[in-house]
């Protein structure tokens, strides 16, 4: 982007969830121990509760944090973040003796369709654990959403999203549903399809999904791929 232009606003509807990810500048840590992370979820919960957000799954990493979370109104999505940014990289400053940035840049987030997209993006979420070679067991890492989601207790952070809560009416075959899509793998194409549609921050789904998110929006809903080196044309 060039100085002086506008940055060009997220794609942003109410009542659909985003894939949000936010990382630490330089890619260095955003959490140096438990205490910064016990602070960040009590932050995140005052976050939602003051733009009424609904929170599904989360993982803090060391130097990054994933959520997938649905607003209800356009713009809500942005204002939780910015009173979660801002309020977290003052009580870290300050508990640390340091000054400055802490994040890079602004998150990057992207909108989920719903059913079978949703909960793959809700098990890369809480399976990152497990590709970054923290734990075997994703329900062992204490940090993110998933122990709650597979043993049932209420989670103050969060509001099953339907297509979770449609696994089964019964919580424990519910809970034993999601554990057999965590052991499943993810297939390497939706694996590259995350990653693609939130680096480029669009919308992941079916066709007749982004076309829709494209007439409301007015913008392009798809990934491009990226840019080939030019030919050349000498010998």
């Amino acid at each position: 982007m060039l100085p002086g232009m506008a940055r060009r606003p997220r794609l942003d509807l109410p009542c659909i969830p985003q894939h949000v990810v936010q990382r630490g500048n330089n890619r260095l840590p955003c959490f140096l121990d438990d205490g910064d992370r016990l602070h960040y979820l009590h932050l995140l919960r005052e976050a939602l509760l003051a733009t009424d957000v609904q929170l599904h799954a989360y993982v803090l990493m060391d130097n990054h944090v994933h959520l997938l979370a649905t607003p209800r109104a356009t713009g809500d999505l942005a204002r939780m973040m910015q009173k979660l940014g801002r309020q977290y990289v003052g009580t870290f400053n300050a508990r640390h003796g340091r000054t400055g940035t802490l994040w890079e840049g602004r998150y990057k987030a992207c909108l989920v369709d719903s059913e079978r997209y949703v909960l793959t993006c809700q098990r890369y979420i809480e399976l990152n654990p497990v590709r970054a070679r923290v734990t075997d067991d994703p329900a062992a890492y204490r940090w993110s959403s998933c122990a709650a989601h597979l043993d049932g207790r209420r989670h103050a952070l969060l509001t099953p999203h339907p297509a979770w809560l449609a696994l089964h009416d019964d919580p424990a075959a519910r809970a034993s549903a999601w554990r057999r899509l965590l052991d499943a793998s993810i297939p390497d194409q939706d694996l590259v399809e995350i990653k693609q549609y939130l680096q480029q921050q669009r919308a992941w789904g079916r066709d007749d999904f982004r076309a829709m998110v494209e007439a409301r929006t007015q913008r392009f809903a798809g990934v491009r791929p990226a840019h080939r080196p030019a030919k050349s044309r000498g010998k």
